[in-house]
């Protein structure tokens, strides 16, 4: 059985909008947080993430810092712009 992040809330962390930098706080539905960075010049583009150290991490159990979360670029991108997460946690 493959992981697969699920979102269930996004909270922006800090920004600088003349720039186009923004910081996210992403849960997900299995306990864990990640930390997100977006550019949002010339389009909304993942910069970096990763796991806060609040729980082990759910791929390699790991309780210390792993890039296991940089393999799931792509399924946090696709939920992040398809369900409209970072409109939602702006707007707040």
């Amino acid at each position: 059985m493959s992981y697969r992040p699920n979102i269930t809330n996004v909270t922006k962390a800090s920004s600088n909008d003349k720039e186009g930098l923004y910081e996210f706080i992403i849960k997900l539905a299995d306990g864990t947080e990640c930390r997100a960075f977006y550019n949002r010049f010339p389009e909304w583009k993942m910069t970096n993430i990763s796991r806060l150290l609040k729980t082990p991490c759910p791929v390699c159990r790991k309780d210390f810092i792993c890039r296991c979360m940089d393999s799931f670029t792509a399924d946090f991108e696709g939920q992040m712009l398809g369900d409209e997460w970072i409109n939602k946690a702006i707007a707040e």
